[in-house]
């Protein structure tokens, strides 16, 4: 499943982010967003370099079941000192025999040696590497999942902050509008010069609001470029983001906790990721048990020698097979203490996996709460939006017919604009829940996977 899932997801994201050139976009969606940063972000990259390198230490492993083969080669020039040359010549000249000042000596040597037996080191390093190789794997899937939590959370911020550019302008629009209508009125005599003084100054105040939202906005917008791996973490010009949906059904999940919790603890790559690490320190353990046996080997080597000529043939090679047995019986209690080391790493694995089982479970059931908490504000605040909009044009009407307040109708629109933003606010909020709970349920991969353009 594991393999599967992270094919799946590699795939998908390679196909979607070939096909999709920013550039060309004018508008951004969560799921591009998010399909892009899967496949361009510099982390997920590096995160598949170290399943490379978990391979890689499989094939070492399985490497040491075949025997090892060596071929040396050497040759040396030696020279004797004269006194030297002399003891040596006198010595041989008593057995009728001379010598020379200068020798060269050559020598060429083929060697084998394989392991047979080495107290079952080599079935649990071999073990251990594929658990390491399947943990790194997880990790990786891991790490995207949280990346695509990480997106849809810059994303729906940068969202949010567009979302109160478009506020603080139409408040602008609506009080510019005001201050025309005011000014006719001033002109003709038939309004005060303090109502358009007033109404300067909420116009002012509108355009600070803009101005605060366009910088937090170009804020956001780094965030999320540099979350989805864009070069200098920037968008291209003229790129805006999908606007937020005021009609976006507002829904929590109908499935079971408990039912939740097991689809989580099935899926969830951080679990699989420990779950093979337990199974790394069971192997472990079995390593540590290795030096308890003795270790026997076959070693073969073909060796000639020859002096004065670097020309060796058949008459020159000899050949040794041999096999060997080694059995540490003592080492200070070293082995015995790595032993303990090492079943002490494999309960510390376990109470770790134990421990984040528990805080799945803790985060889901939080995570639901916080979902029909934020149901029931969009709902809330969707029928205050409609009262606050009632309120103001009556506002704004009986303005308009002299029967109101400048200060009501201030009131009115500023009671308005902040309702528009609690909405935004709350829609934001419900959506920021549901990837949450998509995310602790180990699911924001296979919602990832279903949009359109990756099937």
């Amino acid at each position: 499943m594991l393999f599967c899932c992270l094919g799946t997801v590699a795939a998908a994201a390679e196909k979607h982010s070939g096909t999709i050139d920013l550039a060309a976009l004018k508008i951004l969606d969560l799921q591009t967003a998010q399909t892009i940063a899967v496949a361009s972000n510099p982390d997920m990259a590096a995160a598949q370099a170290r399943v490379e390198q978990a391979r890689a230490r499989v094939r070492q492993a399985a490497a040491t079941w075949w025997p090892s083969l060596d071929l040396n080669g050497g040759g040396a020039r030696q020279r004797l000192s004269e006194s030297s040359y002399r003891a040596s010549n006198n010595l041989y000249s008593k057995f009728g025999l001379s010598t020379d000042q200068t020798t060269e000596q050559y020598s060429a040597n083929l060697q084998a040696t394989w392991v047979l037996f080495d107290g079952f080191y080599r079935n649990f390093k071999e073990q251990q590497a594929a658990y390491d190789e399947q943990s790194v794997s997880a990790a990786l899937v891991d790490s995207q999942r949280l990346l695509v939590t990480s997106v849809a959370e810059a994303f729906l911020n940068a969202q949010l902050a567009q979302t109160y550019i478009d506020i603080a302008r139409a408040d602008e629009t609506f009080y510019t509008r005001q201050l025309e209508d005011a000014q006719n009125r001033y002109d003709v005599g038939a309004g005060p010069w303090g109502d358009i003084l007033n109404i300067k100054v909420q116009v002012n105040s509108a355009k600070t609001s803009l101005i605060r939202s366009q910088r937090e906005f170009e804020a956001a917008g780094y965030g999320l470029a540099a979350l989805m791996g864009l070069p200098e973490a920037t968008f291209p010009p003229n790129l805006r983001l999908e606007a937020l949906d005021k009609a976006r059904a507002a829904t929590s999940s109908k499935e079971k906790t408990e039912q939740l919790i097991q689809d989580a603890l099935a899926t969830r790559p951080d679990v699989r990721r420990l779950e093979n690490v337990v199974k790394q320190t069971d192997a472990a353990t079995g390593m540590a048990k290795a030096p308890f046996y003795p270790k026997v080997h076959i070693a073969g080597a073909l060796e000639g020698a020859k002096e004065g000529d670097m020309g060796l043939d058949e008459d020159d090679f000899g050949n040794t097979v041999a096999m060997n047995m080694s059995w540490n019986l003592y080492a200070g209690g070293a082995d015995k203490a790595r032993l303990i080391e090492a079943e002490q790493a494999r309960r510390e694995a376990g109470y770790t996996l134990a421990g984040l089982r528990n805080s799945i479970a803790a985060e889901i059931r939080q995570d639901l709460a916080l979902l029909a908490a934020a149901e029931e504000q969009v709902r809330l605040q969707r029928e205050t939006v409609q009262l606050v909009e009632e309120n103001r044009d009556l506002a704004k009407n009986e303005y308009e017919a002299g029967e109101a307040s400048l200060v009501r109708l201030n009131e009115a629109q500023r009671d308005l604009i902040t309702t528009y933003g609690r909405l935004a606010q709350a829609l934001v909020g419900h959506q920021l829940a549901q990837q949450r709970l998509l995310s602790a349920t180990g699911r924001n991969l296979n919602v990832l996977q279903k949009q359109p353009g990756n099937r």
